[in-house]
Order: structure tokens, then sequence, then C-alpha cells
């Protein structure tokens, strides 16, 4: 009987591959590599471990990213819509000035990651770790969206949120006043974000 493995080709939006090799994408473990504009868009990476990985502007866009490892990556710039991020880890990563509107991120554990200019709009945070993540301002005084975002539930312990964007949409965990944390409440308009 011939055993043959699946080839795992990752490659940029242009096409450009900057990763190959034998094995099943699920689980599969990438940490520390290099793979800058990775397009990942439509995978299932449920479970891949991507620690320490440089993935700057990388697309995850429909992405099914379930309990991934994403411990101290570089993911600035990430382009993520309606990703499942459900039970992932993002310990100290940097997702500075990412795309994450409609992302879902139940359970997730962003401790410590840097949020800054990010858009979060409508994103979904229940039970989330955000103890002591960056969803401030970006280095040009950008703001953090959070309209539509629900942190129900979520640990938002030590988090910094000074010049953060909400709504009245936007769902806070119990006791949490947002106007003692420094966000900015903007009424949504009737037109979408």
């Amino acid at each position: 009987m011939c055993n043959s493995q699946q080839m795992i080709i990752l490659k940029t939006s242009k096409g450009r591959v900057i990763h190959e090799r034998e094995g099943e994408l699920e689980g599969a473990d990438f940490r520390g590599l290099e793979l800058h504009g990775v397009n990942l868009r439509e995978q299932k990476i449920v479970g891949c471990d991507f620690s320490r990985a440089g993935m700057s502007s990388a697309n995850l866009e429909d992405a099914d990213a379930r309990n991934a490892i994403f411990d101290d990556a570089n993911m600035q710039g990430l382009f993520a819509y309606s990703a499942c991020f459900d039970g992932a880890s993002f310990l100290r990563t940097d997702l500075y000035y990412s795309d994450l509107f409609m992302s879902s991120f139940c359970q997730a554990n962003l401790s410590e990651a840097q949020l800054q200019g990010a858009d979060l709009k409508e994103c979904n945070f229940r039970g989330a770790m955000l103890c002591q993540a960056d969803l401030g301002l970006d280095n040009l005084g950008g703001a953090t969206s959070l309209q539509g975002a629900d942190f129900s539930e979520a640990d938002v312990r030590g988090a910094i949120w000074t010049g953060a964007v909400y709504d009245e949409k936007t769902i806070f965990p119990k006791g949490f006043y947002p106007e003692k944390h420094g966000l900015v409440f903007r009424a949504s308009s009737p037109h979408r974000y």
C-alpha cells in the first residue's frame, strides 16, 4: 500500500511560495517561521502552532483557527474578517493595526496582546482573557474600533483602553464602566460603520 503525504504549500496573496513541506495543515507546527503575507484565507488551521512566527500582513479571512497558538507572534496588519479564533492563544502577540472585523475570539487568551489601532468591530470576545492587553491608541493617535463588539464575561483586568471607540451596541463585562477606562463613545450611524 502506498503511503503518500499531502503537500502543504503556503503562498502569499500574490502567489509567491513562502513555505512548503509534506504533512497535514490542521495541527501543523509552524513555530518561529517567517510567514509574512501568508494567505490562509478560508483554510482550516485548527490547533496549528504559529508561536513566535512572523505573520505580518497575513490573510486569515474566514479561516478556522480554533485552538491555534499564536503566542509571541508578529501579526501586525493581519487581515482576518469573520475568522474563528475560539479557544486560540495570542499571549503577547502583536496584532497592531489588524483588521479583525466580525471575528470570533470566544474563550481565547489575548493576555498582553498588542491591539492598538485594530478594527475589532462586531468581534465576539465572550469569555476571552484580555488581561493587560493594549487596546489603546496606535502610534499616530488612531483609535481601536470596538463598535458592536461583545466582551461578555471577558477577563479584562489591567487592559489598556484609552481612546478606544465604542457604541451603544458594544457589550462590556458586568461592572465595567467604559468612561472610567478612557474609552470614547461614538453613536453608530444608520449606515453600517
